[in-house]
């Protein structure tokens, strides 16, 4: 994966211009960025982050002043506790998946460049990309105890010593590293080699011309033998309840979108760090889809439809 060069990217400097904040409020709100984050790596939902970091701060700032003062490393203890809440959320995690109407993907981010939201768009909110964010990477997380999952990112992509990763989630360093190591040979299994970055968005180009021009033997060709695409709609919108599995199978499935929506508008994106699609309606955008391409074929294909998972895609 190339952790090393990760971790160096997930501490938000002080804004600049922020002279005029106390230095230790703008210390505690630097690390939001971090939080927001490792929070969306856990969990696969940035919504579900937000409520984490909102969380996290709530109880910074119900601590006394003493309190806080007495904490040697304020940025840890955002990070502790953080962590915590989210090993928490994961474990009741896989119950409310259970319920979810059809298939549950982690929700899409975009390239910073292009983050849309209805809100503000607060640049600490926006998570930093790289090769621990892909779509294949969060999926094969979503496979993990929470444990598992906590122990990885923490210490393959956040950098913390097993030691540290022991004193946030009750465990020894030796049962962490054994986490860890367990959910690397996940990775190994369900990963396949990445194609590199320009071939990716070449694939990913061919795929949405021979889509456009309704080329079905462009697609299978385009499509692995033994190539799935899932769906995931939430039961608020129409979307395929289980994977499409083959190549051929899922051209046929690709096509009878486009036959179905005839107006649709395809555009290429950047989704979760690697190339990907996004389909419009009226300007609206109805679909996020993100691919993994192995060699010169897609493997994977994953198509968020659900509308409470496009926030940063959409206006209004």
């Amino acid at each position: 994966m190339g952790q090393r060069k990760v971790g160096d990217t997930m501490t938000t400097p002080p804004e600049p211009g922020g002279g005029g904040l106390d230095p230790g409020l703008s210390a505690i709100m630097s690390e939001r960025r971090k939080l927001i984050n490792l929070a969306y790596r856990l969990l696969g939902s940035l919504a579900d982050a937000e409520d984490v970091v909102q969380e996290t701060y709530t109880r910074w700032y119900a601590m006394t002043q003493r309190q806080q003062d007495a904490i040697e490393s304020p940025s840890g203890w955002l990070t502790t506790v953080a962590s915590r809440i989210c090993l928490d959320l994961l474990g009741s995690a896989r119950a409310r998946r259970e319920r979810y109407v059809g298939e549950w993907i982690p929700e899409p981010v975009p390239d910073p460049t292009e983050w849309i939201t209805g809100r503000s768009a607060d640049p600490a909110d926006r998570v930093t990309l790289d090769e621990s964010i892909t779509m294949a990477f969060l999926v094969v997380l979503e496979e993990m105890t929470p444990a598992e999952r906590v122990a990885l990112v923490l210490h393959d992509v956040f950098r913390y010593s097993f030691a540290e990763v022991g004193e946030i989630v009750g465990r020894t360093p030796a049962a962490c590293r054994q986490l860890a190591t367990s959910a690397r040979r996940r990775i190994r299994a369900a990963q396949s080699p990445s194609a590199p970055a320009a071939r990716q968005a070449g694939i990913v180009r061919d795929f949405k011309q021979a889509w456009e021009a309704k080329d079905i033997d462009a697609l299978i060709g385009l499509l692995d033998p033994d190539a799935t695409a899932i769906a995931d709609g939430g039961g608020l919108v129409s979307a395929g309840l289980h994977p499409i599995e083959g190549g051929a199978q899922v051209a046929r499935y690709i096509l009878a979108i486009a036959d179905m929506a005839p107006d649709l508008t395809i555009l290429e994106r950047t989704v979760n760090g690697q190339p990907g699609l996004v389909l419009q309606l009226d300007d609206v955008t109805v679909t996020v889809m993100a691919f993994e391409v192995a060699g010169d074929r897609v493997k994977h294909i994953w198509g968020v439809r659900n509308p409470e998972k496009l926030r940063p895609w959409t206006t209004g």
